[in-house]
């Protein structure tokens, strides 16, 4: 489909083949290096301060052991997870809009007179979302692999006078390493993608923001609208995954040569 004129009555083998012609559409003009940084940016500041954040928490909550609280948190912090994203725009509208916002105040007082205005903050805004709706089901998996560690090493710290910080860098961290590659590693393969659901459900079509919100997906998306073309959707689609394949591979060999036993394949 990325090198036809795809018509869905003709079906695959009735469509006009129509070479690199769909791929033109996209690397024409200097739009495709704006939306392909702000993927990648954007993306790296989710896998980036989500892992880190999601460890934080897991380990917090590991440390406090089996505790009625502690499950309690664990059942609350996963609920965001569930809400889908328009409904996480509608709560932005509530916080940031200008005037009637929650947080209307608070942005005048950083001299920000309407956040849907000022592009230059909002991969912070979409970060803080992302975390938000994130973390906690992120953190679970890392919860899960803390629960599988022997507790006899920590038994044994103690007994030789380690504290709970040292048994979570000397133990707990070592022992997540594994994990945590192989989450970044499969991570990375979707780096190209620009989570549309989140980005478009909190930025929709407003083209002040797109200078620093604007991504692969959400471009092709208003042009699949405008346009139609089936072909054209597919052609990006298919530069996603070639380079996400890349990227994996790159980085699964580069482990390899520091930690076989972290690689993924």
């Amino acid at each position: 489909m990325a090198f036809q004129d795809f018509n869905p009555i003709k079906g695959i083998f009735g469509s006009e083949f129509i070479g690199l012609r769909n791929f033109e559409f996209f690397f024409r003009g200097r739009d495709w290096f704006t939306v392909t940084f702000n993927t990648v940016f954007l993306n790296l500041l989710f896998i980036g301060f989500g892992t880190l954040l999601s460890i934080t928490l897991a380990i917090m909550l590991s440390e406090l052991g089996k505790s009625l609280f502690v499950r309690g948190m664990q059942s609350i912090m996963i609920l965001p997870n569930f809400i889908s994203w328009p409904i996480v725009g509608l709560f932005s509208v509530a916080f940031l809009t200008a005037d009637t916002g929650t947080l209307d105040g608070l942005m005048k007082w950083l001299g920000i007179s309407d956040a849907y205005m000022e592009s230059s903050i909002w991969p912070v805004i979409l970060l803080f979302f992302s975390l938000w709706k994130g973390t906690g089901f992120g953190a679970i998996v890392y919860l899960a692999a803390i629960a599988g560690i022997d507790r006899g090493l920590y038994e044994a710290a103690k007994i030789d006078g380690a504290s709970r910080l040292q048994c979570i860098f000397r133990i707990t961290l070592p022992m997540l390493k594994s994990t945590i590659i192989m989450l970044f590693l499969l991570a990375l393969g979707g780096i190209f993608s620009g989570t549309l659901d989140m980005v478009y459900s909190l930025v929709g079509d407003n083209s002040f923001l797109f200078p620093t919100t604007d991504t692969i997906d959400t471009y092709v998306f208003r042009a699949l609208r405008t346009q139609g073309s089936f072909g054209m959707s597919q052609a990006v689609a298919l530069y996603q995954s070639i380079i996400g394949f890349i990227l994996v591979v790159l980085s699964n060999q580069l482990v390899k040569k520091f930690d076989k036993d972290s690689s993924i394949f």
